[in-house]
């Protein structure tokens, strides 16, 4: 489990968050939604003890900020972009599983569900890698620690959209029995979320399913129609382009 506690975080006197209380079960699905400043990637570091805060957070009655140590090894973080790693594929999987004190074709086996073929690309740099597939490799990476703690922090808004619909597909088969946190600004990313939570202006104005959200006035709905129109319209110039 994991609790927020009234999570007061300020920067040189502005108040990014302002009172979050919030409370996890273990396995649920969490997504964040809101514009950038909305306190999003604040309320995260608050959890993985980066930051010091106002209020309590605790998962599994544990302090990040007191035990950081042991929460982060049950944490696995997955960033927007993909560190800049220069070595070798093959040579990466190795030394990942390496540090998960893991055989190498565990990863391997772990990439291939996430549709990365590492055969293929065994002796290429991971820089000379396309976006998605150095995102594959390092979602590979992390689930191979085996975390009961992902958090996806927009980690498929560098890819294209048939690429996050084929990594959001493989992904449903490797998030159960973990609790994830998802943060994005795409709709389609979040849908099958548990729990959305709507953030703004460090505040949680909105929370519950998709389909709850969607039916309801307010800042969800918005977004939905507004991301829903403009696919609209590129849809609609593609085909008089073809």
């Amino acid at each position: 489990m994991i609790q927020f506690e009234n999570i007061i975080k300020s920067f040189r006197r502005h108040r990014v968050l302002k009172g979050i209380n919030l409370t996890i079960e273990r396995g649920h699905r969490v997504a964040l939604v809101g514009s950038n400043g909305a306190g999003k990637t604040t309320l995260i570091r608050c959890l993985l003890g980066e930051y010091t805060c106002e209020g309590r957070v605790l998962v599994d009655g544990q302090d990040p900020r007191l035990h950081r140590r042991q929460v982060l090894h049950k944490v696995g973080f997955v960033p927007q972009l993909p560190p800049p790693l220069r070595m070798p594929v093959g040579q990466l999987m190795r030394f990942s599983a390496s540090l998960c004190d893991s055989d190498p074709q565990r990863m391997i086996d772990v990439a291939a569900q996430l549709g990365f073929d590492a055969k293929h690309f065994h002796k290429q740099p991971f820089v000379k890698l396309s976006g998605g597939q150095k995102q594959r490799i390092t979602l590979a990476r992390t689930l191979l620690k085996d975390p009961r703690i992902l958090i996806l922090d927009d980690a498929t808004s560098s890819v294209d959209m048939e690429t996050e619909a084929a990594i959001r597909d493989a992904l449903e088969q490797l998030m159960p029995g973990r609790t994830t946190f998802i943060i994005a600004h795409r709709i389609q990313t979040v849908m099958n979320a548990d729990l959305i939570l709507v953030l703004d202006h460090g505040r949680i104005v909105q929370c519950g399913a998709h389909e709850e959200l969607l039916a309801a006035e307010g800042p969800y709905q918005q977004i939905f129609n507004l991301q829903a129109r403009i696919e609209d319209e590129l849809a609609q110039d593609l085909a008089m382009v073809i």
